[in-house]
C-alpha cells in the first residue's frame, strides 16, 4: 500500500501544468501513441464543457526526483498521464507560434492571455523523442492542433477556458517504486489498461539496484513495439502456451491473468532449492558476457528462456519479451511457404523440410477456409503447440513434429462445422499435447503419440485439408 505521508496531491491548471519547467519524459516511458483521432477529441470535449466553472480532464503521476547533492535540482518524471500532457504542449505552443508574435492572423488581444503564452514560451520544454513513431505522431499532432487554434471559432474564450479551467488532479511520490505501485492501483480501479502495460510497470519497479543503469536499454525494444503487436504476442501465443501447459483455460488474456507473467525476485528471495538454478543461470549468463575474453572472442550467451519457466522479475522479464517477439517472427518467416529456410536463432538454421511437411504449410496458407474466424483459431492451436515443441527441442525432428501437430489441431477443424474460441479450448485441454509436450524429455516421448482417425467430416472449404489427412491414413470415410 502506498505511503500516503510520502504522497503529494491536489489539482492544476492546464497553465499551471505546462509552467513546471521540470517536467520529464522518463526513458522508461512507451512512446507518445495518440493520433489525430485522439487530440480532435480531446478539443471536442473541451468544446463541449467550455460553459462549466472547471472541467477535469484526468490524472497526471509524477515521480519527484532530487539529486542528493543538489536538491534544487529537481525531476517531476511523468509515471502516468504522458500521452494527454504531450498533447496539451503541442497546443500551447501551437497558439504561440499561431496567435501570437507580428505574423499571427488571428492575433489574441487580451493582455493577461498575452502574458501567460509568453511565459510559456520562455520556460516551458519542447517534447523531445528519438522513436520514430513518437517523432511522427509529435508532428502530425502539431498540424491538427495547430489548424484547431487558429480557427475562427477557437475565441479567446475558449483560450481562457483551456489554459486556466481545464483541469488535471496530480500525484506525486518521492518513491519510483511507489508511483508504480499508485499507478497500477489506479488503473486496476479506473480506466483500462493493457495487461502487458500493467506487467511493464510491475517489472519496471523489480530492477534491482545493480540493474538500474541496464534499464533504459533493456526497455528500449519493448517500447519500441507496436502495442497492438504486444497484445498479441501476450493474448495469442505466451499466454495460451502457459496456461494450456498447466492444463488451464487461455481464451481472453486479461489484467487477471498477469500473475502468470510474475515470477521471482533474485535477489530479494529466500534460498529456495528451487531458486537454486535460476539464480546460477542469471549471474553466470553476466559473468560470462562481462568478462574480458569477450571483448576478444566476441562471444555472447544469450540467456537459456524457456516458455514455461519461473519467470525472474525485471531485468530478465523485459529480455525473455524481446526473446519471444524475436524467435515467434523467425519461425513464421521460417515456416511460411516460399520465403526459404531462415535463421531460427544465431546458431541454428532452419533445415530442408521432408516434402510431406512442406505441403502441409503451404495447404496451410492456401485453402480456401483459412481466412475464416474459426480457422484461425484451429491456426492458433497449431501455431501455439509448434512453437512449444521448438522451444523445447528446437529443430530436431521438425518434420514429424509438424505433422503430429496439424493432425492434432486440424482434426478439431475437419470434425466440427463451426469453430469457436471455446472450441478450440475445449480441444487443447481435452486433447492436451501441450502437457503431454511439457513433461517429454526426448521428442520421441512426443512424436509416438497415437492420435485418433476421423470417420466423418463435417466441415466446408477444407478439400485441400481433407486430402491430407486421408494420404496421411487419419480419415477413413464410412460413406
Amino acid at each position: 500500500m502506498t505511503d500516503t505521508a510520502h504522497l503529494k496531491k491536489g489539482v492544476l491548471s492546464v497553465f499551471e501544468l505546462l509552467s513546471e519547467n521540470c517536467l520529464e519524459i522518463p526513458v522508461y516511458q512507451r512512446p507518445y501513441k495518440w493520433t489525430e483521432k485522439n487530440i480532435n477529441q480531446l478539443f471536442s470535449d473541451i468544446a463541449l464543457h467550455k460553459y462549466k466553472t472547471a472541467y477535469r480532464l484526468g490524472t497526471v503521476v509524477f515521480h519527484r526526483e532530487e539529486e542528493d547533492q543538489c536538491p534544487k535540482n529537481v525531476k517531476l518524471n511523468i509515471v502516468d498521464g504522458q500521452q494527454r500532457t504531450l498533447s496539451l504542449m503541442l497546443a500551447a505552443r501551437a497558439l504561440i507560434n499561431e496567435r501570437t508574435g507580428p505574423k499571427a492572423t488571428n492575433p489574441i488581444v487580451r493582455k493577461d492571455l498575452q502574458k501567460m503564452l509568453e511565459q510559456l514560451d520562455q520556460g516551458m520544454k519542447d517534447p523531445r523523442f528519438s522513436n520514430r513513431l513518437s517523432q511522427t505522431n509529435l508532428h502530425n499532432n502539431y498540424l491538427a492542433v495547430s489548424r484547431i487554434v487558429s480557427r475562427p471559432d477557437f475565441t479567446e474564450e475558449m483560450v481562457h477556458f483551456l489554459l486556466n479551467q481545464c483541469e488535471l488532479v496530480f500525484f506525486e511520490l518521492k518513491d519510483i517504486s511507489e508511483a508504480f505501485q499508485f499507478f497500477d492501483s489506479q488503473n486496476a480501479r479506473g480506466r483500462d489498461l493493457e495487461p502487458h502495460d500493467l506487467l511493464k510497470a510491475f517489472h519496471l519497479r523489480e530492477f534491482t539496484e545493480e540493474d538500474e543503469h541496464l534499464k533504459s536499454k533493456v526497455v528500449s525494444h519493448w517500447e519500441s513495439s507496436d502495442s497492438e503487436r504486444l497484445a498479441k504476442l501476450f493474448s495469442n501465443y505466451l499466454f495460451r502456451i502457459r496456461n494450456w501447459s498447466r492444463g488451464e483455460s487461455a481464451r481472453y488474456f486479461g489484467k487477471e491473468h498477469t500473475h502468470l507473467f510474475k515470477g521471482v525476485n533474485i535477489n530479494s528471495i529466500d534460498s529456495y532449492p528451487y531458486v537454486e538454478q535460476l539464480r546460477m543461470a542469471h549471474h553466470f549468463v553476466d559473468e560470462y558476457n562481462q568478462h574480458y575474453q569477450r571483448r576478444i572472442d566476441g562471444q555472447y550467451l544469450p540467456f537459456p528462456f524457456h516458455l514455461d519457466q519461473i519467470i525472474i522479475n525485471g531485468r530478465r522479464f523485459f529480455e525473455m519479451i524481446g526473446h519471444y517477439h524475436q524467435e515467434i517472427d523467425k519461425l513464421q518467416q521460417t515456416f511460411y511457404p516460399g520465403k526459404g529456410s531462415a535463421l531460427i536463432s544465431d546458431h541454428q538454421v532452419a533445415p530442408d523440410l521432408e516434402e510431406l511437411a512442406s505441403r502441409i504449410l503451404r495447404v496451410l496458407s492456401t485453402y480456401e477456409g483459412r481466412w475464416r474466424t474459426g480457422d484461425r483459431y484451429v491456426r492458433s492451436l497449431f501455431d501455439c503447440l509448434l512453437i512449444a515443441y521448438v522451444d523445447k527441442f528446437g529443430m530436431v525432428e521438425i518434420s514429424r513434429a509438424i505433422e503430429k501437430v496439424f493432425i492434432w489441431a486440424y482434426s478439431l477443424r475437419l470434425k466440427m462445422q463451426v469453430v469457436q474460441l471455446a472450441s478450440m479450448d475445449n480441444h487443447a485441454l481435452a486433447n492436451n499435447l501441450f502437457l503431454l509436450l511439457k513433461e517429454a524429455t526426448q521428442p520421441a516421448d512426443f512424436l509416438s503419440l497415437e492420435l485418433p482417425v476421423l470417420a466423418e467430416v463435417k466441415a466446408s472449404k477444407t478439400d485441400d485439408i481433407e486430402r491430407l489427412f486421408k494420404e496421411m491414413r487419419f480419415y477413413e470415410s464410412k460413406k
